[in-house]
């Protein structure tokens, strides 16, 4: 069929727009010419708060964002307060008062572009009762296996000592809580006693005032392995023309598995894809050749790390 010059003009320009997707995912465009255009705090703002939220434009096709921070200015740089590379856009950093100014630059793995026009910045000093404590780590919503777990927040200016609590029931009941202390510094290692969630939070206190609460924090410790998995498809020793559909069991704490597929030895494993990491319980084995024996097996990981008994060992012969 023998296209319209409309329809030719449509169809090479649909053409060109995949070649370019095609090509963008093979070659990392270059950056370096965009600009980064900062959002927050604008120039010359004056802020009470000790906590500053920046902020700035999103750059296409770049990976992560440099931000830094001086004082008091890059011209006259007298301390240098944060140099960091982060994937958003925004970032919280506390500062004590004094003046700051700010930049960013986006960068790739091939190219980066300017810094950005520089912002200046003030932080007036203000009462310790308007201000907030930031937690650092674990971050919020982390489930970990680790028994031994260290708390950190960030400092608060005129602070002079820092109120820890952490619970299992959320501080609804203030005589029952199971941490709280007050310590001098701004972290605190914890072992806890059982797989359980908890919440954690910190304020900053001086003789004669304390900040507001933090968000408060959860984290979940779980040192319990999931249930090992029934391997169910193929049945053992089957003769089986590729591709295999190899299915097993889920288990109900599961999050991922972990698939061992070995050669007609059992040891050794067939791949460098092996063990694959899932999300599924199944796996498509598309690979052997015919007469071949091959092994395999599979172990259940929970949301913490915890890792199954690795199930029975298993094999079948491709036809």
């Amino acid at each position: 069929m023998k296209l319209k010059p409309a329809q030719l003009l449509f169809f090479l320009f649909a053409l060109s727009m995949v070649f370019l997707s095609a090509c963008k995912d093979f070659i990392e465009p270059n950056i370096s010419k965009r600009p980064v255009t900062l959002k927050a705090p604008s120039d010359k703002y004056q802020s009470t708060s000790y906590n500053v939220n920046f902020w700035w434009d999103e750059v296409e096709d770049a990976l992560y964002y440099r931000l830094q921070v001086v004082t008091p200015g890059f011209d006259t740089i007298g301390g240098l307060v944060e140099d960091t590379l982060i994937k958003s856009n925004r970032f919280t950093l506390t500062l004590d008062p004094g003046e700051y100014q700010w930049r960013v630059r986006a960068e790739n793995g091939s190219s980066q572009t300017e810094f950005s026009t520089l912002n200046h910045l003030t932080i007036i000093p203000s009462s310790l009762a308007a201000q907030t404590v930031i937690l650092s780590s674990p971050s919020n919503n982390t489930v970990t296996n680790q028994s031994s777990t260290v708390f950190k927040w960030g400092a608060l200016f005129s602070a002079t000592s820092y109120h820890l609590q952490l619970d299992t029931n959320n501080f609804a009941d203030a005589s029952h809580i199971l941490i709280d202390l007050t310590i001098p510094g701004q972290q605190y290692t914890y072992k806890f006693p059982k797989d359980q969630n908890y919440q954690w939070r910190v304020r900053a206190e001086s003789a004669t005032e304390q900040s507001k609460w933090s968000a408060v924090n959860n984290i979940g410790f779980d040192a319990t392995a999931p249930a090992a998995v029934i391997l169910s498809s193929p049945q053992n020793n089957a003769v089986i023309s590729k591709p295999v559909g190899l299915q097993w069991t889920k288990s109900a704490t599961a999050s991922n598995y972990k698939l061992y597929v070995y050669k007609a030895d059992s040891t050794t494993l067939y791949s460098t894809a092996f063990p694959a990491l899932l999300n599924t319980n199944t796996y498509s084995f598309a690979q052997g050749s015919s007469g071949e024996r091959i092994y395999w097996q599979v172990s259940a990981l929970d949301g913490a790390g915890n890792e199954s008994a690795l199930s029975a060992l298993q094999s079948f012969v491709l036809q």
